[in-house]
C-alpha cells in the first residue's frame, strides 16, 4: 500500500448491484460531484426512473447484454477500465487504454445474485440455485480490488455514506480507504465462492443432499479484540457470523464495563443458551465456568434470581447472570445486593437500571434484543490438531409428556413439570450431568464428572452447602445409569422422581431399583451430552 496515502478523485463509476439498498443515495450524491455514472440493467431502470443520469453498459461498451444478462460487463472496456494502471512508475496503460477506447473506471459498486437466499428457499431447484451463481460481478470485483492503487470498489451498502463524505470532503478516496475496501471486497467473493463450494460439495451430482459437504468453507467477521483468551498469556479475537440473530451474544451489544475476554463471551453464550431452553417463563440462569450453577423459574425476574441464586450462591460470585426479562432499578440492586457479576446480559435492560450498575463500573452489561421464540438448526464447530470437528447443534428437546413411564409409579404433575424443568438445565450442564430440581429450582448441579455418581454427589453437596433440601425433589441425568448405584445414591438422597435417557444394558437392573426405592422413573431415548 501506498504509505503517502494520496488521494484519488471519482470521475466515472459503474454501479451494478442486486442489492438496491439506498443506490438512489449514492447515485444522487454522485452526480453532485459530477460523476459519471455507467450502470447495468435493473440497476439502471432503477436509476433513470429516479431522474439519475446513467449510461447503459452496452452504449459504453457498444456490446449488447445476451444470454439473458449472463453476458453484460464480460468486456475489455469494463475490465480494462478497473485493471489499467494510470501510476505513471512503469506501469502506465493509458496509451493502450485511449487506443482501444477504453474509460478508467474509478468507483466499483457491485453486490451480487442472492445465491445464499436462493437455496434457502422452500423447494428450489438446482437449476434455479446455478442460475443465481454470478459470474460478471466477482470478476469485476476481483479486478477493481486487485488495482486498488487507483480504483475504489464498494460491496456493502453501509459504505456508501463514507464514500461520498471522503470524496466530497477531501476530493478523491485515500490509500488506506481504498485499500481497506479491497480487502473487504475480497472477503466478499471469498465467502460468496465458499457458500456456492458448499453447496454444491453437499449436492455431489445426486439428487438427496449430502448431510454434510466435502469442502467446508466459513467466514467470520472480526468483532472485537478481547482482553485475553482462557488464561491472560493467551490472545484472543471475536468473530460473528455476517448476519447474526437476534437474542445471540454475535448479535449482543455492550452497553457497560470493561472490555469482555474470551471466558467472559463463552459464559455468557452458555448462559444464554440455557436460558432459551427453560423459558419463556420469567427465567434467570447464572452461569460459571460455562456451568449453570442456578437456574430459577418465577413469577417475574426478580424472584427467578433469588431461587437462581440461592442454589450455590458461593459459584455465583464473579458469574455471568443471564435474564429473559426486562432488567429494572429493583433488579439492579437486588443484585448489587447479593453479589458481584462479571457479566449480566437480558433482551433489556433500563436506563435507571444502568445507573445503579455504575457503581460497577467494571461490571460488563450486554443486550441481546428479544430472544428467539424458537431453535433454528445451525451447526457447532471444535478444532482438533490437524482438523475440525463439526456436528449439528443440539436443539432437539423431547416433551415431558411424551417421555416414557417404566416405573410401576407413575410420576405426579408436580414432579413431571419439575422433570421437564431439570432436564432442559441439564442439557446445558457439561457431561457427565445430574441436576437436582424442584418448585422451577435447580437445588443441586453436579456437573463435569468422569462418574455419573460422583456428579450425584456433587449435586447432594452442593443443596446441602446452599441449606437446601434435596428429598422431595427430581432429578434430571444428561445420560443414562450405567449402574443402579446411581438410583441408590438418588434414593438415599430423597430423590423421588428421575428423568434420564434410557438405553444401558443395565436398564431393567435401574428400573428394579427404582421401584424398590419407590421411585419414579422416566426414559426420553434422548441423550444430551455436552463437553
Amino acid at each position: 500500500m501506498n504509505q503517502d496515502n494520496q488521494r484519488v478523485p471519482i470521475r466515472r463509476a459503474l454501479i451494478s448491484v442486486t442489492d438496491k439498498t439506498q443506490i438512489e443515495y449514492l447515485a444522487k450524491g454522485l452526480v453532485r460531484a459530477g460523476v459519471e455514472i455507467l450502470s447495468t440493467g435493473g440497476t439502471a431502470k432503477v436509476l433513470k426512473e429516479a431522474g439519475i443520469a446513467v449510461t447503459d453498459i452496452s452504449d459504453y461498451t457498444e456490446f449488447p447484454e445476451m444470454m439473458d444478462g449472463r453476458i453484460k460487463t464480460l468486456h475489455p472496456r469494463v475490465h480494462g477500465g478497473l485493471l489499467g494502471r494510470l501510476s505513471g512508475d512503469g506501469h502506465d496503460d493509458s496509451e493502450i487504454m485511449h487506443e482501444h477506447g477504453i474509460k478508467a473506471i474509478d468507483l466499483l459498486v457491485v453486490n451480487l445474485y442472492p445465491f445464499e437466499a436462493t437455496t434457502q428457499k422452500e423447494g428450489v431447484s438446482l437449476a434455479e440455485v446455478i442460475e443465481n451463481i454470478d459470474i460478471g460481478g466477482p470478476a469485476m470485483i476481483r479486478a477493481a480490488a486487485k488495482n486498488s492503487q487507483r480504483v475504489t470498489v464498494v460491496v456493502d451498502p453501509k459504505d456508501y455514506e463514507q464514500v461520498l463524505e471522503e470524496n466530497k470532503t477531501y476530493k478523491g478516496i485515500s490509500d488506506t480507504t481504498r485499500f481497506d475496501m479491497a480487502g473487504k471486497a475480497f472477503a466478499h467473493t471469498a465467502r460468496y465462492d465458499g457458500l456456492i463450494a458448499n453447496y454444491l460439495t453437499a449436492k455431489k451430482g445426486t439428487p438427496e443432499e449430502l448431510d454434510f459437504p466435502e469442502f467446508l468453507s466459513q467466514q467470520f467477521i472480526h468483532r472485537s479484540e478481547l482482553r485475553y483468551g482462557e488464561n491472560p498469556h493467551q490472545k484472543a479475537a471475536f468473530y460473528i457470523e455476517k448476519n447474526p440473530p437476534q437474542g445471540s451474544i454475535g448479535n449482543a451489544w455492550q452497553i457497560q464495563g470493561i472490555a469482555l475476554s474470551y471466558n467472559n463471551i463463552n459464559d455468557a453464550d452458555a448462559a444464554l443458551s440455557c436460558l432459551k431452553e427453560v423459558g419463556p417463563e420469567p427465567a434467570c440462569v447464572i452461569v460459571k465456568h460455562a456451568n449453570p450453577c442456578g437456574v430459577a423459574l418465577e413469577s417475574n425476574i426478580d424472584l427467578a434470581y433469588l431461587k437462581a441464586y440461592a442454589t450455590d450462591p458461593t459459584s455465583a460470585f464473579g458469574g455471568v447472570l443471564a435474564f429473559n426479562g426486562t432488567v429494572t432499578e429493583k433488579t439492579a440492586e437486588l443484585i448489587l445486593s447479593k453479589q458481584f457479576a462479571e457479566v449480566l446480559i437480558a433482551p433489556e435492560i433500563t436506563p435507571e437500571a444502568l445507573e445503579v450498575f455504575a457503581q460497577k463500573k467494571r461490571m460488563r452489561i450486554l443486550c441481546c434484543g428479544e430472544l428467539p421464540k424458537q431453535h433454528k438448526p445451525w451447526q457447532n464447530f471444535k478444532r482438533v490438531s490437524g482438523g475440525l470437528l463439526v456436528q449439528d447443534a443440539d436443539i432437539g428437546m423431547i416433551n415431558v409428556d411424551d417421555a416414557k413411564v417404566v416405573t410401576k409409579r407413575q410420576p405426579t404433575e408436580e414432579e413431571l413439570r419439575d422433570m421437564a424443568f431439570a432436564w432442559k438445565v441439564a442439557k446445558w450442564v457439561k457431561s457427565n450431568a445430574i441436576v437436582y430440581a424442584k418448585d422451577g429450582q435447580t437445588i443441586g448441579i453436579g456437573a463435569g464428572q468422569m462418574s455419573r455418581v460422583v456428579s450425584a454427589r456433587i449435586a447432594n453437596m452442593k443443596a446441602e452447602d446452599a441449606d437446601l433440601k434435596v428429598a422431595g425433589s427430581v432429578m434430571a441425568s444428561d445420560a443414562f445409569f450405567p449402574f443402579r448405584d446411581g438410583i441408590d445414591a438418588a434414593a438415599q438422597a430423597g430423590i423421588t422422581a428421575i428423568i434420564q435417557p434410557g438405553g444401558s444394558k443395565k436398564d431393567p437392573e435401574t428400573i428394579a431399583a427404582a421401584n424398590e426405592h419407590n421411585i419414579a422413573m422416566v426414559f426420553t431415548d434422548m441423550r444430551h451430552f455436552n463437553h
